[in-house]
């Protein structure tokens, strides 16, 4: 993985080519390369690092052609290196591969048997092969790809070209996202729709098995039966623009400042009446919400995070019991699933390998319905649940999820304050949950306006190595976040707990240079943390408290920062924001790359 281009067209592409990498730069990723077609075969280029590098390689070279494929890599077989980069060869054939093969060790014996010899540490290369032996023996390469996807074991989105088929480039997908977009005497192939957007606004959303034929003419899907077939052509909502950084320095900060609009985005059309629409959820919505007898969340990473303040929200709200789990540990365990009990699942991508990975499960077991919470309505989580709500954050570059995480927590408590109310909850409550959603952008907006002071606050962490994040109730959640936010980005060692752990083991860490964040807001728990604060302050901890603007007075804290005041359903958005703010402003004091952390990738579609 992470990110693949193809293109066949009547014109010199190569400059599209890498655009479309450039465009998927977001998704992380430690090498890039491009192959084409040329009169005396494949030429490719290959670089370790970043897509600049491939650019600076070809104005050297010179390369052009009217058809080829380009790629992405985060490294899941084999250490960055050119010579692990795609595009992968064989004789006359050259593949680019999203996922993991995991019969790849099988394969390759068998080919080495042959007498085929591996360049690469990577599981592809098998493919390139196997395809290029199968075109020896005298297949198309459109058969030698179905062929060959037929013995694979594991997730894939490829794509391939062959110097024996000018002009054509043929693609494949199971459980890895790939897309065919349409033009005028030229078509494509992606891993997303954020590469093609400067060409088409027209795609095909591959389904699973899918094997797609692209010439500069038109394509032909094929499913997994080998059974030509046709599929929607959709038109896609995203703006090329909105992938653009704008004034701001870097993509992460320019959607921590696109919260407020991604927030009304989420709530428009939602809401009326002070009521939420039951139909948002689904056609048969209200009679699913009035069945659900309990939840289960499942979730990964910042996603989890959303999950966790969810399962307070719907416990509190609508008296249901509710879970919140790991997709990855889900997935390999026996759940038990009661009668009437809905599964939920979050994504930012939908294209998330274990979260998919669960749900597919879950549609075997006696669940109640499927309900995705997603902001990728064309996406695989979206298009294989009963329930949708779509967070319309819209695109998000920064590898670090911020609005997608804040849309998300509104999509929830819609849910939750929806739930509620079809299990009684008391009316003054109901109404008072939906108030502070429509109020929540003018909060946004307003602890925004602390910017300045986090960012002198982030010189007191830039020499740090450990920090403690603490909360409670549906804060202990927001404090995982704002934790995995400074390691994420600034590569510092953080740490969230529950206040109230702080006595059963993480106490004994804490000294003059070991700074302990903590979200107060006025809660009904407040005291308690107040009193967690303590422990903190009374061994000589440097206490950062970022707290609700009512309980602010009298907290024995090194440093304060005021927040507005927020309600139970708003409170967790709001105290989001400066933790968001903090890690930011930390990673650009470090000189770390804020937008693309090492190590990580946007949307994780390998287990």
């Amino acid at each position: 993985m992470c990110g693949i281009v193809g293109i066949s067209a009547q014109r010199n592409i190569v400059q599209n080519l890498i655009a479309g990498l450039s465009a998927l730069e977001y998704r992380g990723y430690d090498s890039a390369g491009v192959a084409l077609q040329g009169p005396d075969g494949i030429v490719r280029l290959r670089a370790k690092g970043k897509v600049r590098d491939l650019i600076a390689l070809q104005k050297e070279t010179g390369l052009d052609g009217h058809c080829g494929i380009a790629h992405t890599r985060w490294a899941t077989h084999g250490v960055p290196s050119e010579g692990n980069a795609h595009p992968h060869l064989s004789g006359e054939v050259s593949v680019v591969h999203n996922g993991i093969i995991e019969n790849h060790s099988a394969l390759r014996a068998e080919l080495q048997s042959e007498g085929y010899e591996f360049s690469s540490q990577t599981d592809t290369e098998v493919i390139a092969h196997l395809i290029e032996r199968a075109q020896r023996r005298g297949t198309s390469l459109l058969a030698a790809v179905q062929q060959t996807v037929k013995r694979l074991h594991g997730a894939y989105a490829i794509a391939v070209v062959s110097a024996r088929e000018p002009g054509t480039v043929v693609g494949a997908r199971y459980g890895a996202p790939l897309i065919a977009g349409l033009g005028e005497g030229e078509q494509y192939l992606a891993s997303d729709v954020h590469a093609l957007l400067p060409l088409t606004r027209r795609f095909i959303y591959l389904q699973e098995g899918d094997v797609v034929q692209v010439t500069r003419d038109g394509l032909q899907v094929f499913d997994a039966d080998d059974t030509a077939v046709e599929r929607e052509v959709r038109e896609s909502h995203f703006s090329a623009d909105a992938v653009q950084r704008g004034d701001y320095d870097h993509y992460m900060l320019k959607e921590i400042h696109e919260q407020a609009q991604s927030v009304t985005d989420t709530l428009e059309g939602r809401i009326a009446g002070g009521r939420i629409l039951t139909q948002i959820f689904g056609v048969d919505a209200e009679r699913l919400l009035a069945d659900t007898q309990a939840v289960h969340i499942i979730a990964c990473g910042t996603s989890y995070h959303a999950g966790l303040v969810a399962r307070y929200w719907i416990e509190q709200l609508a008296g249901v019991p509710c879970t919140a789990e790991i997709a990855s540990e889900y997935r390999y365990r026996d759940p038990v699933v009661q009668a009437g009990t809905l599964f939920l699942t979050i994504s930012q991508s939908g294209e998330t390998a274990d979260t998919l990975a669960a749900l597919k499960l879950a549609k075997q077991m006696p669940y109640l319905a499927q309900m995705a919470v997603c902001n990728v309505p064309e996406s695989s989580i979206v298009r294989e649940s009963s329930l949708v709500l779509m967070t319309r954050a819209g695109p998000e570059i920064g590898v670090a999820s911020t609005k997608a995480f804040t849309t998300q927590l509104v999509a929830l408590a819609l849910f939750a304050l929806e739930l509620g109310r079809s299990k009684g909850l008391d009316a003054a409550r109901y109404a008072d949950g939906v108030a502070q959603l429509e109020q929540l952008p003018g909060l946004i907006v307003e602890t925004l306006k602390l910017d300045a002071q986090i960012k002198a606050l982030a010189t007191r962490f830039a020499d740090k190595h450990h920090a403690l994040f603490l909360g409670r109730g549906t804060h202990w959640p927001v404090a995982m976040e704002g934790a995995l936010k400074l390691k994420e980005i600034s590569y510092i060692h953080a740490e969230a707990y529950a206040a109230g752990e702080l006595k059963h083991g993480p106490l004994a860490l804490v000294d003059e240079e070991m700074p302990v964040i903590a979200v107060a807001p006025n809660d009904r728990l407040i005291d308690k943390l107040k009193s967690n604060l303590e422990e903190v302050r009374a061994r000589g901890g440097e206490l950062y408290a970022f707290v609700d603007e009512s309980v602010a007075h009298g907290l024995d804290a090194a440093h304060v920062i005021i927040m507005p005041a927020a309600g139970e359903i708003a409170a967790p958005v709001v105290s989001t924001i400066p933790l968001q703010l903090l890690s930011y402003h930390v990673a650009v004091l470090k000189g770390t790359d804020v937008d693309q952390p090492r190590n990580l990738a946007k949307s994780v579609t390998v287990e």
